[in-house]
């Protein structure tokens, strides 16, 4: 572990109403920046804080309910996730809507990028009668799930501490997390997935087994990605 002072970057995603907003401003404070992403008006809200000598900078990503292309939130967020290299992600779960929640949660582990989640609205979940066995759910997932109240600042200093040890521990032990879809899919999946490894510069740059998924799934940006390295391959080998 390295003593070097280090800028990560943190993307921050979640589904619309998770209290996203919340906890980027319950992080940051008053260290916040809003402009807006190239060429279009979506505000881009930026943050920092330190932590252990660190410069921790973090976009607050659109909220969106998953990471297909239709909408233009989807592709703001999916296009950052790709092409910014966040350090890790910050995924904000709302605790009280699991189910729903989880469905975003698993696309983004699916990108291979590290990951934090916060179980946000706890509070809630619990007057629901809702217990989350957040061990368990950490050890299912592969990742660190800190509780969290956002709008009561209960969590903030467990999460900093859960984004900072997971950059830090990036390089050792990691499982790439894995759907298993059924005997029917996972074969084709397997080919798909062989078939991109060949492609050096595309499989360094991305999670095959993502863009697998979303060629299955007849992804037009994901079949665009990989026609645009495929052509790129072809002229360096040439």
């Amino acid at each position: 572990m390295s003593n070097k002072s280090n800028e990560i970057l943190v993307a921050v995603a979640g589904q619309p109403n998770s209290g996203k907003s919340t906890i980027f401003n319950c992080l940051t404070g008053a260290r916040q920046f809003v402009a807006n992403y190239p060429g279009i008006t979506v505000e881009k809200k930026t943050g920092i804080y330190y932590y252990k000598g660190d410069k921790v900078v973090i976009v607050d990503l659109p909220g969106t309910y998953s990471l297909t292309s239709y909408s233009l939130e989807e592709r703001i967020a999916r296009d950052f996730l790709l092409h910014e290299n966040p350090a890790l992600i910050l995924d904000i779960v709302d605790a009280s809507n699991l189910e729903r929640n989880l469905y975003l949660t698993f696309q983004l582990l699916e990108m291979d990028i590290p990951l934090v989640i916060a179980l946000n609205m706890k509070d809630v979940a619990q007057r629901r009668g809702l217990k989350i066995d957040t061990d368990k759910l950490s050890r299912q997932l592969g990742t660190a799930v800190v509780p969290t109240i956002a709008n009561k600042g209960k969590g903030k200093e467990e999460l900093r501490q859960a984004i900072w040890e997971t950059y830090k521990n990036i390089n050792y032990n990691h499982i790439p997390f894995c759907i298993n879809y059924g005997k029917t899919l996972e074969p084709i999946l397997t080919s798909l997935e062989k078939q991109l490894s060949e492609n050096p510069n595309l499989s360094k740059s991305y999670s095959t087994r993502w863009l697998a998924v979303k060629l299955l799934g007849n992804d037009r940006e994901a079949q665009k990605l990989v026609a645009e390295y495929s052509a790129t391959s072809k002229i360096e080998g040439e």
